[in-house]
């Protein structure tokens, strides 16, 4: 039986992949280590727990040898925005707590999952069908540690044998956390905004079209990837995913269909606007399905329909 740790577990992704991790692999078997943000009643109830500074390499080989760790999902990280106000603790975050994480997994011989996101790429890189293999010189200090993260994990692999594995995510919806600082944030705080009041006041033009997905099929793919056959990948780190590509106006005609009352109107903030328009409208994902068989489950309608949902019985609650 596997043996995870799962480090920024509190957030936004790690919310929902413990959990999943937990119903497969067993509850003991997945440490969930956090940092900035409180855990949750039910992640503490579910599972162990602990308190981790990526950024202290020694905390991090000491709890991978206590707990026999042999699989590391890596989620710790300052998402764009944030990164954005806050460079020097972003590149710190990001980049220190990727390497010591990194070299906790060489040397206990762990598996190792990295999220990357197409803020890996820039205003060069093809908007359209954004290819697997591109060129990638990022506008943001966030993007910048993504690439950097990329070619790490590339080096890990080559240079030391390190298992790693990792996906480029699209912005990410989920109802489990609030948004937490990212470009694409919009897509989450549109669903609250809905069912508290009514409308919303989007940050973004509404024809900024971007690749997008659901929290169940991020998740997901991060397992599958983990657990795909090592002789059919070809290249490991950093392949694209997406499940539906979007812009507000097409969400908000989504969410009228089932809240007719919701209206929406813009305020574009100039920086979040700059770094939507420097990343990919969609992108091409026809190697993580021929590598490794991926294929979302959720498009627009139905996924708007299960946050609705779900964000209405957890308001009620």
């Amino acid at each position: 039986m596997k043996q995870i740790l799962v480090t920024g577990a509190t957030g936004q992704i790690g919310s929902e992949l413990v959990p999943l991790l937990r119903e497969r692999y067993g509850s003991t078997n997945v440490l969930a280590a956090g940092h900035s943000r409180e855990p949750s009643k039910e992640l503490l109830q579910s599972g162990p727990y602990c308190k981790l500074d990526v950024r202290d390499g020694e905390a991090i080989l000491k709890i991978v040898k206590e707990h026999h760790i042999d699989t590391i999902y890596h989620l710790a990280s300052l998402l764009s925005a944030t990164a954005e106000a806050r460079p020097q603790l972003a590149w710190d975050v990001n980049m220190n707590g990727l390497i010591n994480t990194l070299e906790a997994a060489r040397q206990e011989k762990c598996a190792f999952f990295f999220p990357s996101s197409i803020g890996a790429f820039g205003p060069d890189t093809p908007p359209d069908n954004t290819p697997q293999d591109t060129i990638q010189r990022p506008s943001t200090l966030y993007g910048i540690t993504k690439v950097s993260g990329e070619l790490l994990c590339d080096y890990y692999w080559r240079k030391y044998g390190v298992n790693t594995r990792g996906v480029r995510y699209p912005g990410l919806i989920s109802y489990v956390t609030p948004p937490g600082g990212g470009t694409t944030d919009y897509a989450v705080e549109i669903f609250y905004e809905a069912i508290k009041k009514g409308k919303y006041e989007c940050f973004l033009d509404e024809n900024t079209r971007l690749d997008m997905m659901y929290m169940p099929d991020a998740v997901s793919a991060a397992i599958n990837l983990m657990e795909a056959d090592l002789d059919h990948l070809k290249h490991r780190n950093a392949f694209n995913i997406t499940a539906m590509s979007i812009a507000p106006k097409d969400l908000a005609n989504e969410i009228k269909k089932v809240l007719p009352e919701f209206t929406i109107t813009y305020a574009v903030d100039p920086v979040r606007q700059a770094i939507a328009d420097s990343w990919p409208r969609h992108m091409d994902d026809s190697a993580a399905q021929g590598e490794w068989g991926w294929k979302p489950v959720y498009g627009l309608s139905d996924m708007t329909r299960d946050m609705i949902d779900k964000l209405s019985q957890k308001e009620m609650a």
